[in-house]
């Protein structure tokens, strides 16, 4: 019993670096100047170990990025004498500003219910709906909402198949990160399954940061908001003094 328990020890490390993942990215730093209109980036990485093995399915890899958490309220409009009007509200309180999930396969395929509610790798468990009002019979729909508007401006993404891998060790897949994010840290998750379990997962991030005067001027209307004020009312009635000269000048 012994001797069973030590060979035992002594192949648990070995399985377990059998799941290792490595991986990298074209770019870690996205910046946010004048002219941005969006970026791709390519992820890429290899699985260390003896993944193709006779007596064990093959291996998928799924990666998830996450960008900034918010809250968000998201309204219902109802039609009431003839008017549109916002009539009910549910209060999301986490909702990532951008997400995307890139697969091998289909998602529901490489991934169990279980590891994804362990996980929260899909969209929906992602995000998190409270403080719906007790009128509200199905606050579930204002949240699929929410992801249909984010789906259609691209910020929430689910990427099925778009991951390729490679003799079930080297993987790749590029990401189109839309025009407009928001600043921060966007953690990225890839995750390594084997008939829908998790058996190996690595973490990493993206940087995104407004340089040049988009940041010049998002930190004097966050720091100064009194001097950008006065330098925006300043900018207009200056704009407005140009345009009225202008055409003056076309007159004559």
């Amino acid at each position: 019993m012994r001797a069973l328990l030590i060979l035992l020890l002594l192949w648990m490390p070995v399985a377990a670096q059998a799941q290792k993942l490595v991986a990298d990215l074209s770019q870690r730093n996205v910046e946010i100047t004048a002219n941005f209109d969006g970026s791709d980036i390519l992820i890429y990485g290899a699985i260390k170990g003896d993944t193709v093995q006779p007596d064990l399915a093959p291996v998928d890899v799924i990666i998830a990025i996450s960008g900034p958490n918010e809250a968000v309220t998201v309204r219902k409009k109802n039609k009431r004498l003839g008017i549109w009007v916002n009539t009910e509200a549910v209060e999301v309180a986490k909702a990532p500003s951008f997400y995307a999930v890139a697969t091998t396969g289909p998602l529901d395929e490489v991934l169990a219910a279980q590891e994804d509610l362990r996980f929260q790798i899909s969209i929906e468990r992602a995000i998190y709906a409270v403080g719906a009002p007790p009128e509200i019979e199905d606050a579930g729909a204002f949240t699929e909402a929410l992801i249909r508007l984010r789906e259609k401006n691209e910020l929430y993404q689910q990427n099925e198949g778009s991951v390729r891998l490679f003799d079930q060790t080297l993987f790749s897949t590029t990401l189109n990160m839309p025009a407009n994010l928001v600043e921060g840290v966007y953690p990225m998750r890839i995750f390594l399954t084997r008939e829908g379990q998790v058996v190996g997962r690595l973490a990493t991030f993206i940087d995104v940061r407004k340089v040049g005067i988009e940041r010049w001027i998002y930190d004097l209307a966050h720091n100064q908001p009194l001097v950008y004020g006065i330098l925006s009312l300043a900018i207009a009635i200056a704009a407005g003094w140009l345009a009225s000269a202008f055409f003056r000048y076309l007159r004559f």
